[in-house]
Order: C-alpha cells, then sequence, then structure tokens
C-alpha cells in the first residue's frame, strides 16, 4: 500500500522524519540520485546515520547496562528502541529517558529482571548531571534550622535530587559494573535497595539510602514538612531511622532552602542560604 505524499512543507518533514526510521516506508518525494531518479542507496545513508547516532547515544547514556548484556545484545535492544522512539528534545542528553520502561517490557531481557532499574539508576545520573544549579545550605546553617520546631518546616531539597527504589540490588549491580569492585558476588535474593543521586557540587553523587529512606525523601520533594515525612516513612513496613536521614541530608548536602506552613503562627516564609 502506497504512502501519500503530503503537500505542506510540515508535512514533508514528518515523512522524511518517519521515513528515515521505518525502512517499509518508500523514501520520500525529492531524494533524488544524478539520474534524476529516486536515490535508494543515498536515502540508506541517511538512514543508518541517524539510527547510529541514536543508538550511540543511548551507549553513552547507558554504560552500565551495556556491559551488563554486551555490546551486541545492547546494540540490538536500542535499535528496537529508536525505531519505535523518535526524539522529542534537541538536546539529545535527554533521549532515551523512558529507555529504562522499554527495557522492562524487552521480552529478550525478561532473563535479567533487575537490568531496568540499573538503567534508571543510569537515568537519575544523566538527568542529575545536566539539573539546575542550586547552592546548599552551610551545615552550620541547617544545623541551626533544624534545632526549631520541626512540624512546621519543609526543606526544599537541591534540584537534581532523584529518588530511586529497586525489589532488586540494583544499586549494588550499577556499582559492580561501573566502579572497580572485581571478584564482588551479588546475589538477587540479597534484598531490594533505595538510592540517592544528586550533584550538589561539580559530581554527580550515588547514595544507598537506609530503609524507608525513599518514601521519606519522595515526602520532602512533594513539600511535606519534617515531621509529616518522617510519620508517612514510620507507616511503611520498612523500619525508619529519623537520626541516620537527618545525617544524611548533612553529608548528600541535600538542602538548599526551607519552607514555613501557614499553619505557623511565626511563619517567616521561604528562607535561602
Amino acid at each position: 500500500m502506497p504512502f501519500p505524499q503530503p503537500r505542506t512543507f510540515h508535512g514533508r518533514q514528518l515523512v522524511f522524519g518517519q521515513a528515515l526510521l521505518d525502512a517499509s516506508r518508500p523514501i520520500p518525494d525529492g531524494v533524488i540520485g544524478p539520474d534524476g531518479r529516486p536515490s535508494v542507496r543515498r536515502f540508506n545513508v541517511y538512514r543508518n546515520n541517524v539510527v547510529a547516532g541514536q543508538v550511540s547515544t543511548l551507549c553513552d547514556a547507558y554504560p552500565a547496562t551495556v556491559k551488563l548484556v554486551g555490546e551486541e545484545f545492547f546494540h540490538a535492544m536500542a535499535r528496537d528502541y529508536v525505531v519505535t522512539h523518535s526524539p522529542i528534545s534537541p538536546m539529545m542528553f535527554d533521549y532515551g529517558s523512558d529507555f529504562p520502561d522499554f527495557i522492562d517490557a524487552f521480552p529478550p531481557a525478561s532473563g535479567l529482571p533487575y537490568l531496568g532499574d540499573v538503567a534508571r539508576i543510569e537515568r537519575a545520573w544523566v538527568e542529575a548531571y545536566h539539573s539546575a544549579e542550586s547552592l546548599p545550605l552551610s551545615a552550620s546553617c541547617l544545623k541551626d534550622i533544624l534545632a526549631n520546631d520541626l512540624r512546621f518546616l519543609s526543606l526544599q531539597l537541591h534540584p537534581s535530587t532523584r529518588i530511586l527504589q529497586s525489589r532488586f540490588p540494583a544499586l549494588s549491580i550499577w556499582r559492580m559494573n561501573t566502579e572497580s569492585n572485581e571478584g564482588q558476588t551479588i546475589h538477587l535474593d540479597d534484598g531490594p535497595e533505595e538510592v540517592l543521586v544528586v550533584r550538589p557540587d561539580a559530581d554527580v553523587h550515588v547514595y544507598p539510602l537506609p530503609k524507608g529512606g525513599a518514601r521519606f525523601f519522595k515526602a520532602l520533594l512533594q513539600g511535606a514538612s519534617m515531621v509529616d515525612a518522617a510519620d508517612q516513612a514510620f507507616e511503611s513496613d520498612d523500619p525508619f531511622d529519623l537520626v541516620a536521614h537527618m545525617a544524611m541530608l548533612f553529608e548528600a548536602q541535600l538542602v538548599v532552602g526551607t519552607r514555613t506552613t501557614q499553619d505557623n503562627p511565626h511563619s517567616s516564609g521561604v528562607q535561602h542560604g
């Protein structure tokens, strides 16, 4: 069944882009060789370059995933993704944001159920690296703030903050494939892991969270007060250590500002360091 050729410039651009990623489509009108006839060979050069470029972008963004499955498998998986997922942003570091979800649903990868979560850690790393800058509060300033009434205190966390939860030891697997951990053995029944990714300075930092940490920090990200966030974490099935998580606020330089709730009669609004 032939594909209709549009008349508008935008329509021709759309058809051209679709043809680049779908080899079943005919080459668009106007792609001709020196003889004035349609040149499939010339257009296939564009097709190969576009697909190869996007596959290369995914390889750069997901190096641990590449290492886990091998380059040949990853390239085949990435190619399947590329032909069904066109870039929606001119910034190529944005490309592949839903690649971990694609991995979860990719049948040949079903034997590696943790693979999508490892890719999510890598995606969080990329997002944190490219996130907005913001100056964390100093340890002394944060210490003074936390000495106040926590019932009315909400913390503004660094914009690069990413929280992940995996039912597998995904962080340990990621570290084994990105750091020098030769000889380390990881078992899938080692249990779930929760992860914090943040870039308070020039470098991205990846931390394992104590039990209940994901729920606590997600609540803070959503604007809950310190007390409400802690209550939510205490309600989870995991044991929650508030002191350990308060220490994490200092260690990871997470806090860039504070806000007091309107319920506090002495509210002074937003404070920044």
